[in-house]
């Protein structure tokens, strides 16, 4: 089993060397390091993004939606006539080119509810845009707090061992002079291969804590620095409740969606009513003559198999729908605040509690030691205490890298852990900036330079 154990430990031990070949010259990166590249180097934000400026185009196409479409028409034609008993055969030949531009003059404010509706569905889009950024933060803080606890944990297996090593060759010592049975040295043996083994896992941990922090965000540190800071938090939980009502972005995001869902409804009955629409012309023909047209046309659908009447009880039901939502995501979100509320709490009750652990276990290895000394207490005795040093210690740092973890969770379920709000003093992704780019829906104009420019600064031309 021995040269088992040793080619694993070898085996991990250069796979953490291969991991942090990668990050030399690496400075060591702090969390708030950590939280910045996370948000600059974040693919899912980028892909909402792109949806979010998806969501800005549709305001521009219902603007575009109130303008006249001019649309350029040619024409030509071949008719070749068949003989007749009178004539022989013929052919007829024409052409002719037309401007048209047509226009809808009234629609009972379909078209301008549309603009109103897209504009909630931006204001939705953008919420749920800055509750990605709080959940790529939060798995941000998380990697980096698992890597520094594994890191900590392999620290206190490798003393461990180490320790357990000693233990082995003071038993085997004091064997050889008789003091201790062969029973005491398989003892300490089967604790250092126990200790040896611990050491493996801690490694293998830290590994798949580098590989969650390279996804996360983006790199791996050559080392971390420092414990990381602990945000500002609301004084109690009815005001972290009140907080979450105001700023949560899942509560943002439903509200838009429910007016989204009222505009719908006030869409579908404009179908109901009449519609007029403006038709102009201009036209030419190979016969040397021009002509222009100007036309009106009303409308009112009179019988449609019922379909108008289905499509406003359809907006109705949505609307309904919407509005249940958002009752169901306020009580998540209240929900949400109360869980992170007690989650912190526990784990600062955990860190209290795992701390008097750590000093009873140490009293107690101390003690049991220097009782082996004198003869009054076995090997297994201190094994056993050192053991339990061992796993005091160890739930210290989980639990530790708990309660950072916790204020962050309290941070975001009140919809604060945004970039803004824990001064990471970076630039940030302008939701705003393409949105007045295109709201007027320009095709080449000043706006659409600057449209162009927008996009070259995103990077996606």
């Amino acid at each position: 089993m021995k040269p088992i154990r040793g080619t694993m430990m070898r085996r991990l031990t250069m796979s953490a060397a291969i991991l942090l070949a990668g990050t030399t010259g690496a400075l060591s990166e702090t969390l708030t390091d950590a939280l910045i590249k996370a948000y600059n180097n974040s693919q899912l934000l980028e892909q909402n993004r792109a949806l979010l400026r998806a969501a800005d185009e549709g305001v521009a196409q219902s603007v575009a939606a109130l303008r006249p479409v001019l649309a350029f028409v040619a024409d030509a034609s071949i008719q070749n006539v068949s003989p007749s008993p009178t004539f022989g055969n013929s052919t007829n030949t024409s052409a002719s080119i037309s401007l048209q531009a047509s226009m809808d003059l009234y629609d009972g404010g379909n078209n301008r509810l549309a603009i109103e509706g897209a504009k909630e569905s931006v204001l939705s889009t953008r919420a749920q845009l800055l509750g990605l950024e709080q959940n790529v933060l939060l798995s941000a803080v998380v990697s980096y707090n698992t890597l520094r606890s594994a890191t900590e944990n392999l620290r206190l297996a490798q003393s461990n061992v180490r320790l357990s090593a000693e233990q082995l060759r003071a038993a085997r010592d004091r064997f050889e002079v008789g003091e201790v049975t062969r029973t005491d040295v398989s003892q300490a043996e089967s604790a250092l291969a126990r200790a040896q083994s611990q050491e493996v896992s801690a490694r293998g941990s830290v590994l798949q804590a580098q590989e969650a922090y390279r996804a996360e965000i983006g790199g791996l540190p050559s080392n971390l620095m420092g414990v990381p800071r602990v945000p500002q938090l609301p004084n109690s939980l009815d005001a972290a409740r009140k907080l979450a009502q105001r700023n949560h972005p899942t509560i943002t995001a439903a509200q838009h969606d429910v007016a989204a869902a009222e505009i719908l409804v006030s869409r579908a009955k404009t179908t109901l009513g009449p519609s007029v629409t403006g038709t102009a012309g201009l036209s030419a023909g190979d016969t040397g003559r021009s002509s222009a047209s100007l036309s009106l046309q009303l409308q009112q659908t009179l019988y449609a198999g019922g379909a108008l009447k289905s499509a406003l009880r359809q907006a109705s039901a949505n609307r309904d729908a919407a509005r249940s939502s958002l009752l169901r995501s306020t009580q998540i979100v209240e929900q949400g605040v109360g869980d992170a509320w007690t989650g912190l709490a526990v784990a600062r009750a955990q860190i209290e509690a795992t701390d008097k652990q750590i000093r009873a276990a140490q009293l107690a290895f101390d003690g049991t030691r220097e009782e082996a000394r004198l003869g009054a207490r076995t090997t297994l005795d201190v094994l056993d205490a050192q053991q339990d040093l061992l796993d005091a210690q160890t739930a210290r740092v989980d639990a530790e890298a708990a309660l950072f973890n916790s204020y962050y969770v309290v941070l975001q379920s009140v919809g604060l852990l945004t970039v803004d709000h824990l001064g990471l003093g970076i630039p940030t992704y302008d939701p705003a900036a393409y949105y007045n780019a295109v709201k007027t829906a320009p095709v080449r104009s000043v706006q659409g330079e600057k449209l162009d420019r927008i996009m070259k600064s995103l990077g996606k031309n």
